[in-house]
């Protein structure tokens, strides 16, 4: 039993080749719709499973492509997270056989292959065991840079591992900011075996928090799979499930930045020394007056952006080594100027918790007041609006194909 799977993104392909394999189907992938056209001719599937947000050419331009065939013993699948009626509906009168969106767990699709194409010869016993993990593809690929600085006794190995494994389309850069102890041998080994989901990103000397970010941002914002990129601490003070609440809000909105806060509210576990939290009280209140914005917490390590705010934010080196989550905001400001507000949004978290061992001391605290003031002179010398980058892409255009009469 033959499948071809064709996604321009290789954090679905990869583990959905993987699964299907292990079920015992022959598996085959592209990652273009034009590749997957001409693998199709010579491998000649008995299912197609195909995305449908692809450039040059959409995955609604191969089920067209596979309909003028008219081989009706060859079944088609859409697996996308575009959720537009009219797409799916679309597909449906193209004549697909099914249409499932993401995110979606391996194990479904596991069960809409069996309904649709059978159960691979001498192989029945194999294909019906499930994943206990339950392993989920999600809606779109996510890049999280991780900034390390001396982490080897605090890093949580296992739960990175667990997230990576169960979470389908992220992908973590760990950056080693020149850690003196062992932290970057604790990263090559977490990282053995699972570099298409765990990279590290390896800065010989130490730069501060703000240089590790800004490098494993620009870093990930090359890697075409990706649909969107953040960053996350070390330690998970941020835990993962309030990470991708941000990331499920920005998929499903227009904004282009979704920062977390830490807030209290109710219903939140939110765990602050109570000194830490008059001095952030403080200082929160000087960053409103200089953003003129009325952020509730800026310097939560927990953001997801588009790539476009990397481009745009990230190229220069921030003039401060903590306080660059107010100097990202301060660059929004001139690239976008008066729409800014609308592009940012700042969601509150279920779970946020100060972990010891925290490398900014109650001293380090005052001495944001003297860097706040110089962003505010920083910036306000650089009245002429910004120009965002443009990227030039400059890729080999794939063959065309011809629709046969």
């Amino acid at each position: 039993m033959k499948i071809l799977t064709i996604d321009d993104q290789q954090l679905i392909l990869l583990p959905l080749q993987k699964k299907l394999a292990e079920l015992g189907y022959n598996v085959k992938t592209a990652n273009s719709g034009s590749k997957g056209i001409e693998l199709f001719k010579s491998f000649q599937p008995n299912l197609v499973i195909v995305d449908v947000n692809m450039p040059y050419m959409s995955g609604i331009d191969v089920v067209r492509y596979l309909n003028n065939i008219k081989d009706p013993s060859v079944k088609v699948m859409i697996m996308s997270g575009n959720n537009d009626e009219k797409i799916i509906l679309e597909g449906y009168e193209l004549g697909i056989d099914d249409y499932i969106k993401k995110p979606v767990t391996l194990n479904e699709i596991a069960a809409r292959i069996k309904k649709l194409v059978g159960l691979p010869v001498n192989d029945k016993l194999r294909v019906q065991k499930l994943d206990e993990a339950n392993r989920m593809i999600r809606k779109n690929c996510v890049g999280v840079v991780i900034p390390c600085y001396n982490e080897e006794d605090r890093l949580l190995s296992e739960e990175f591992e667990s997230f990576v494994h169960s979470n389908l389309g992220y992908h973590l850069c760990f950056v080693n900011d020149g850690s003196t102890d062992n932290t970057l041998q604790v990263l090559n080994k977490l990282s053995e075996g699972k570099e298409d989901y765990i990279s590290v990103y390896n800065c010989e000397k130490n730069g501060g928090k703000a240089e590790a970010v800004r490098l494993g941002m620009l870093h990930l914002a090359k890697n075409p799979d990706l649909d969107y990129i953040g960053f996350l601490d070390a330690d998970l003070s941020t835990d993962f499930k309030d990470f991708d609440d941000l990331v499920k809000t920005i998929e499903n909105s227009n904004y282009k930045i979704v920062s977390g806060s830490r807030i209290s509210r109710m219903g939140a576990n939110i765990s602050k020394e109570s000194a830490r939290q008059i001095i952030s009280l403080t200082i929160n209140f000087i960053i409103q007056k200089i953003l003129g914005m009325n952020f509730k917490d800026t310097q939560c390590g927990a953001k997801i952006m588009v790539k476009e705010v990397v481009d745009n934010t990230f190229q220069e080196k921030f003039i401060t080594r903590w306080l660059f989550d107010v100097e990202i905001f301060m660059r929004m400001k001139k690239y976008y100027k008066e729409d800014v507000k609308s592009l940012i949004c700042e969601q509150p978290l279920k779970r946020w918790i100060h972990a010891d061992g925290s490398k900014l001391s109650m001293k380090d605290s005052f001495k944001i007041i003297g860097q706040l003031a110089h962003i505010a002179t920083h910036y306000r010398k650089v009245k002429k609006r910004l120009k965002p980058k443009k990227i030039q892409f400059n890729p080999v255009q794939p063959p065309i194909i011809e629709l046969d009469n």
